[in-house]
């Protein structure tokens, strides 16, 4: 089904509901997957590329431009989109669950095959490719959602905020801690840690796995901090699923309207003092008080982005947006794991090793450049197949059989 059939009329509105739920498929998912994916891009591939700019860094070779990009990306991308995504996970989890009642099938065995499978997919993910892996992350927290399936709304939208607030007040406590009694890193020492960083990501496919799980290993805490505010998010995503929001978002026009005048100024607002704290003026040493204040603003920024798109999908721009992010967010997955298969190429040991060597302003327009491709590509395949690889892979694992 074809997203342009819609319109912005509520008769419209009802009718894609009805096709959306036939198809065992909702479309507003898969475009707001779509649409992540290239946040989710963007904050990975400056990543990937190497921390060699800003004004942190001691380096020359970033330009003014360079460094507006990078804030720009802090600002407005970095801690929004695995959000969103989050809210999604948490989102298809009731759908899942609707399918499995549908089947007349058990809930626990099929998610705990999906689980075990995502978190093989993550682990492999994580050690040859990105150490900053989401995957196993959502495994994990696959198995706290399952436990709180049946929790009523207003209890989950409590433990959300109070998950948000435990994460941001740790951050917060750390970074002022930081600022109160640690010193600055010298640059000289700056300078050499990045090196030997970029001699491991450059060297060997031996050197680049070895440096993975060292990430891995050094990042465990910050996961955990992490982890609880994406677990918030799907904990509200799964409230709206059991809802029905996205199936028929038309009738909350009002309430996303509002949301975005509301939540637009302070998501913002929080956003650019992260932004200021890791990218600006100010000394290193705030960036952990920049990033609590990021956490506790991120969802309202996320939530604005998501309620614009949707509001502008029944217009006729919106219809064409919606025709060419569905596909791409219905093999997400797979397009996810692409990005950082083309990122280690370009930037590692597997590849050309160009790790620290490519501006922030090259990096992001081939960010742009990979994007693109992907929605050429996903809207061709989804054309012809109904599912892309590595989500064959997923929906094999959770049926056990093929689908």
């Amino acid at each position: 089904m074809r997203f342009s059939s819609f319109t912005s009329t509520r008769a419209s509105a009802d009718s894609a509901r009805t096709e959306t739920t036939q198809g065992n498929r909702v479309q507003e998912v898969d475009i707001l997957r779509g649409f992540a994916l290239l946040g989710i891009l963007l904050v990975n591939s400056l990543i990937m590329a190497g921390p060699h700019l800003g004004p942190q860094s001691g380096s020359s070779v970033g330009s003014h431009a360079d460094n507006v990009a990078e804030w720009l990306v802090t600002a407005l991308v970095t801690t929004k989109f695995y959000l969103l995504f989050s809210f999604l996970f948490g989102y298809s989890f009731t759908l899942q669950r609707a399918a499995a009642d549908r089947a007349g099938k058990a809930l626990a065995p099929r998610h705990l095959r999906r689980l075990s499978c995502l978190l093989l997919l993550g682990l492999v993910h994580g050690v040859l490719l990105f150490p900053g892996d989401v995957l196993m992350v959502y495994a994990v927290l696959s198995l706290l959602l399952f436990a709180l399936r049946n929790t009523s709304p207003r209890t989950a939208l409590w433990t959300a905020a109070g998950l948000v607030a435990c994460a941001a007040a740790c951050l917060l406590a750390w970074g002022l801690l930081t600022v109160a009694y640690s010193q600055p890193m010298p640059t000289g020492a700056f300078t050499t840690a990045l090196e030997r960083t970029s001699v491991a990501r450059r060297a060997t496919p031996g050197s680049v796995v070895s440096s993975n799980l060292q990430w891995l290993r050094d990042t465990l805490g910050w996961e955990i901090i992490y982890g609880s505010d994406m677990l918030a998010a799907i904990l509200v995503g799964m409230i709206a699923g059991r809802s029905g929001v996205l199936a028929s978002p038309y009738r909350y026009r009002k309430s996303m309207i509002r949301i975005v005048v509301l939540a637009l100024p302070f998501g913002l607002t929080g956003s650019a003092f992260m932004a200021v704290c890791r990218n600006g003026p100010l000394d290193p040493r705030w960036y952990d008080v920049g990033s609590a204040v990021g956490l506790v603003t991120a969802p309202t920024l996320t939530a604005a982005y998501a309620c614009g798109l949707l509001l502008l999908l029944p217009t006729r721009a919106g219809r064409r947006v919606a025709d060419m992010l569905a596909p791409a967010g219905r093999m997400a997955l797979t397009n996810y794991l692409t990005q950082s298969m083309v990122m280690a190429l370009v930037f590692t040991g597997y590849g050309l090793a160009q790790y620290g060597r490519y501006s922030t302003a090259v990096v992001l327009t081939g960010c742009f450049v990979l994007y693109t491709t992907q929605l050429v590509v996903s809207r061709w395949l989804m054309g012809r197949v109904r599912y892309g690889p590595v989500e064959w892979l997923l929906r094999m694992a959770t049926l056990a059989r093929k689908p």
